[in-house]
């Protein structure tokens, strides 16, 4: 069932209306052909709304969800977009992108939540994510669920450096890094996701348009290959965590003092691989 999301006040309306505009642009300049961030925000909030999130949480990570990667277009480098690999350093420069988002969210006019939900999409739950190293439940809930619901979004759709992964190809990635990249209850909570386009993978609609575009659109075109037994299967196969999210780790960002988020980036943060999230869909 998807999310029903509180009626919004004018000023709510006006920030998340700001936001928006600026998330299509950011989705046109990283070189998505279909609407990346607002798709990462009902993936977000539907997950959310599963761990029992509350609305003013849900409201700070929905706007999170839609500026996690303003930094990218703040930073303006030609290699976010590119074909081909990144080097060395062009990974590094790119770890700068969530504290520059963060800043930019807070130019934007977003919570003070939301801004530390931006800072850290990109932390991992062993500890090897950037820019602060954060690990485990030191990641506020929100955090760990927009890095799911980020990668999901961008596995599935199509970069201008590598075609989209599949939905089963996707949760197949989802729960080899479960443990490692991403909070293990996060990711079993999202193979559980039904019914919400969102979760469609534009893989086989870009084969479609490559090969026959008069049937694109057509029914048939479903990018699910496999029946939905297939998620429910991949779920026995995520690592436990050992933590109960509903107990520990549900500290709202907003609860979270300014002191609390260091200014430097961790050098250390990154032991990124070939096949992680970052590598493959930046």
């Amino acid at each position: 069932m998807a999310s029903m999301q509180p009626q919004l006040t004018a000023a709510e309306r006006a920030l998340r209306d700001v936001l928006t505009r600026l998330a299509a642009a950011t989705d046109e300049f990283e070189g998505y052909k279909h609407p990346h961030a607002e798709r990462v925000v009902k993936l977000a909030d539907e997950l959310a709304r599963l761990f029992g999130l509350g609305r003013a949480e849900r409201a700070s990570l929905r706007l999170a969800a839609l500026g996690h990667d303003l930094g990218e277009a703040a930073m303006k480098r030609d290699y976010i977009a590119r074909q081909g690999p990144l080097t060395e350093e062009e990974r590094f420069d790119l770890m700068r992108h969530p504290v520059i988002g963060e800043q930019e969210a807070a130019r934007a006019g977003a919570d003070r939540g939301a801004q530390l939900l931006v800072r850290w999409h990109h932390e991992w739950w062993n500890g090897t994510g950037y820019p602060d190293a954060l690990s485990r439940e030191q990641i506020p809930l929100g955090a760990r669920i927009l890095r799911v619901a980020d990668a999901y979004a961008a596995l599935t759709d199509v970069r201008p450096f590598r075609a989209a992964l599949t939905e089963v190809e996707a949760h197949k990635h989802l729960t080899e890094w479960a443990g490692i990249e991403f909070d293990p209850q996060v990711v079993r909570a999202f193979l559980t996701l039904r019914d919400l386009p969102e979760l469609r993978s534009y893989a086989l609609l870009e084969r479609a348009y490559s090969i026959e575009p008069e049937r694109v659109g057509a029914p048939e075109t479903s990018t699910t290959d496999e029946p939905d037994d297939g998620a429910a299967a991949l779920i026995g196969s995520v690592p436990e965590s050992g933590v109960n999210p509903h107990v520990v780790g549900m500290q709202s960002a907003d609860s979270i003092t300014q002191t609390d988020a260091p200014t430097e980036l961790s050098v250390e943060s990154s032991t990124e691989t070939e096949s992680s999230t970052d590598s493959i869909a930046r």
